[in-house]
Parts: structure tokens; sequence; C-alpha cells
């Protein structure tokens, strides 16, 4: 299992900080998480998805041990 981390916007609308998840692509864990989690859907496409401290695409594959870490864009200067 992969465990998530909601970061800020993303915490909040998730309605926790971390899970652990089954999905094995990021792609599916996408849909998972905003089926299972409503609020994310209007924050999830703005957010940085990082797997491992790295950005990748929905194709990536996911699997025991993953961090997969979700941050909203933050506001600074």
């Amino acid at each position: 299992m992969a465990l998530v981390r909601y970061f800020a916007a993303a915490q909040d609308a998730a309605g926790t900080h971390t899970e652990h998840r089954s999905e094995t692509t990021l792609g599916d864990l996408r849909r998972a998480v905003t089926a299972e989690h409503p609020a994310l859907a209007g924050i999830l496409p703005r957010c940085a998805v990082l797997v491992g401290g790295s950005r990748v695409d929905d194709a990536t594959s996911l699997g025991e041990g993953d961090l997969v870490d979700v941050l909203p864009p933050f506001a600074g200067g």
C-alpha cells in the first residue's frame, strides 16, 4: 500500500492528513480519492502530486511503501 499525505487545503478537503491506499497507478489513486473525498475534486487538479519526491504522470505504478504527497498551490513571494 502507498501512503498518501495531504497538505494544507488538500488536507482540509480530504478530512485527513494521511491515508494508506491500495490503487496500483497514480491515475487510479486520483480517481479513487476524488470519489471518496468529493471536496478534493475542486483542488486536486491544481495540486502537485509527488511520488517518492518526484513529479510523475498518472501512468506511474504505485506499490508497497510508496510515499505520495498531495501539495496544493501555496501563496507566497
